[in-house]
């Protein structure tokens, strides 16, 4: 089950595994279609790309890239990583965020950020393993993440 990149023809199964983890953890969604609208515009450019696991396809990584100061080359957020329930613990995630970083790596990236949900100890687990931190260097208390929607979720196309 070696992880590829995923092209834009692969927009539309990029978008159906986004939208089964958005919907197994009851986050909101747009939708499969619009997520492939979109997915098919993002993935034809530089700033974003996703890896595919299995196939028919069973996990995904999507992972964005951005200018930053502090680096050289990008800095990429790896905005999710997914694998079906059925298929979790055998190995997967590992093999997909193993590409995701040597994916960074051939775009001339030095750092992926992740962002998890506090009480999603799992996920926690599994970022810690694979050698992220949420502290600083030299520090002790835990990084937080914050944001601010500025478009409602009833009102993005």
């Amino acid at each position: 089950m070696t992880p590829r990149i995923a092209t834009v023809h692969d927009a539309g199964t990029v978008a159906e595994l986004l939208d089964a983890f958005n919907r197994e953890f009851d986050t909101p969604t747009p939708g499969v279609a619009v997520l492939t609208t979109r997915l098919r515009r993002l993935l034809a450019g530089p700033a974003m790309f996703a890896v595919l696991a299995g196939e028919p396809a069973v996990a995904v990584a999507l992972v964005s890239l951005r200018p930053n100061a502090w680096y050289e080359g990008p800095a990429a957020l790896l905005d999710e990583l997914y694998v079906a329930p059925d298929r979790r613990n055998g190995g997967i995630g590992t093999e997909v965020l193993t590409a995701v970083e040597a994916e960074v790596r051939r775009r001339g990236g030095e750092v992926v950020e992740i962002n998890v949900d506090g009480e999603d100890t799992d996920a926690q687990r599994f970022y810690h393993r694979h050698g992220y931190r949420n502290t600083e260097p030299g520090q002790s208390e835990p990084c937080l993440y914050y944001y601010k929607e500025l478009t409602p979720p009833e009102n993005r196309r």
